[in-house]
């Protein structure tokens, strides 16, 4: 979430006159769906307008309250382009690059081998936990399981980067996917070690848990009244967010229970989703906040979950060490 500081100043009245009564201040607010009102994918949206002093009401010509003022005629409008979301396009093309070197190396385009996934950076427990390879965390969130499997975390991932991004910055969303995503490796090799007696260790990939846990962010951001958006789409939006993880959380509880050829790591889902919604605490946005300020919260919510996790994997690291 890029959030620009104020740039105040008055504008242009309807009849080309310059009205000072009429301060506005031009604002990027914390939060800004992708096409600037309605959440939508629309190509040119409109930028929103709040007044300078909100403590003030302000009654220029159209103006509907906080949130919902009245933009100038004409001035630069943002396009949902790749320089407005770089980060979920970036993500989107480190993925398929990395399934595209899969399939150059000869590797299964319908059902890779375990052998085939772990050559690739796949998340497995005793290659993490007695072999020191702690790099499959990250590795194994790039890394995908045939062309469905990466067809469809890839459409979902590019829905809620798009949703995403606006709300929290590039540099947000990429510090969600890669810290969302280490907590549901983790996570995952936790339950599954594959080190103890008994114990069945599994052969991880994919990037759904960084995508639940990007959903885990998106339901806490767009539960915030201060949002520019009417309330009804704000519920509609947020609503289908949690659709979307109820939707995929009963179908990774059917792979585990009921008769079906695909498993799904719901441990790396969970792991996901339960860190996304403690990153998204801090990041609750507050409506024109200064840049710098929102930078810091930022800051130090990426920072705190970083340090728990690490503390995490040195537990497991300490628990599971030979003698």
């Amino acid at each position: 979430m890029d959030q620009a500081g104020q740039q105040r100043g008055s504008f242009e009245g309807g009849n080309g006159s310059t009205e000072p009564g009429y301060r506005y201040s031009r604002i990027e607010p914390d939060i800004l769906p992708p096409d600037g009102r309605t959440g939508g994918h629309e190509t040119n949206p409109q930028p929103y307008y709040v007044p300078a002093v909100e403590t003030e009401q302000y009654q220029g010509p159209g103006y509907q309250g906080p949130g919902y003022g009245n933009p100038p005629p004409s001035g630069p409008r943002r396009r949902t382009t790749w320089a407005f979301a770089p980060a979920t396009y970036t993500l989107l093309g480190i993925n398929c690059a990395v399934f595209l070197c899969m399939l150059l190396a000869g590797v299964s385009i319908i059902s890779p081998t375990p052998e085939q996934l772990l050559r690739f950076g796949a998340n497995y427990g005793p290659a993490v936990l007695l072999g020191g390879e702690w790099w499959r965390l990250i590795t194994a969130m790039f890394v995908h399981v045939g062309i469905i499997h990466i067809a469809t975390n890839m459409w979902c991932l590019w829905n809620l980067g798009l949703l995403a991004e606006p709300l929290m910055g590039p540099m947000g969303v990429v510090a969600a996917y890669v810290l969302t995503g280490f907590a549901g490796n983790l996570l995952s090799i936790a339950v599954h070690p594959g080190v103890a007696n008994g114990s069945e260790g599994i052969v991880g990939a994919g990037a759904s848990g960084a995508i639940f846990g990007l959903a885990g962010v998106l339901i806490l951001l767009l539960k915030s009244p201060l949002l520019p958006l009417p309330k009804e789409e704000l519920k509609r939006l947020r609503w289908s967010v949690i659709q979307f993880s109820i939707l995929n959380f009963g179908i990774g509880l059917y792979t585990a229970f009921g008769k079906s050829p695909v498993q799904i790591d719901n441990m790396a889902h969970l792991g996901g989703f339960l860190s996304g919604l403690a990153l998204g605490v801090p990041l609750v946005p507050r409506i024109g906040a200064p840049r710098e300020l929102f930078k810091r919260r930022r800051l130090m919510a990426v920072a705190g979950i970083g340090f728990l996790l690490v503390l995490i994997a040195f537990g497991l690291h300490s628990f599971w060490r030979p003698a």
